[in-house]
């Protein structure tokens, strides 16, 4: 768990299909960006697209998700100056299904409520978490 302003706590990242299931799921300190760990979700992506939210908005990611053949559908940071782009509204409009991955992921008390206190205990319960998802 990392140190925030909030207190320890911790972030999960989750790459997942169109139909919100999951296909990889990291952990990461609080304090840490949401875009250091995108370059290791994007190994596991396959697809036309790329669908990600303003915190993933950085152009080295851009340039890997383009190397990977993949078309970036990524909101733009509110803070952006330069290098502005446009996106398909009908492709970001698929962002909710991660949107409701992580509410069924809540949906498990263990998961909502983080009773496991290491990381690696609480990555093994989100994996847990995840594949029954799949099962259902």
């Amino acid at each position: 768990m990392g140190r925030s302003r909030g207190g320890f706590s911790s972030k999960v990242h989750a790459l997942c299909t169109t139909q919100g299931q999951p296909l990889e799921v990291t952990l990461t300190p609080g304090q840490r960006g949401d875009v250091t760990e995108a370059e290791h979700l994007i190994q596991y992506a396959h697809g036309k697209a790329l669908i990600a939210d303003a915190g993933y908005d950085a152009d080295h990611l851009v340039q890997a998700v383009r190397k990977r053949g993949m078309r970036p559908v990524i909101a733009m940071n509110p803070t952006r100056k330069h290098h502005r782009r446009r996106n398909c509204r009908a492709l970001y409009r698929l962002r909710i299904q991660v949107e409701c991955m992580f509410h069924r992921l809540k949906r498990f008390r263990a998961v909502a409520t983080r009773y496991e206190k290491t990381a690696t205990n609480y990555l093994a319960v989100l994996h847990l978490a995840c594949m029954m998802l799949w099962l259902n």
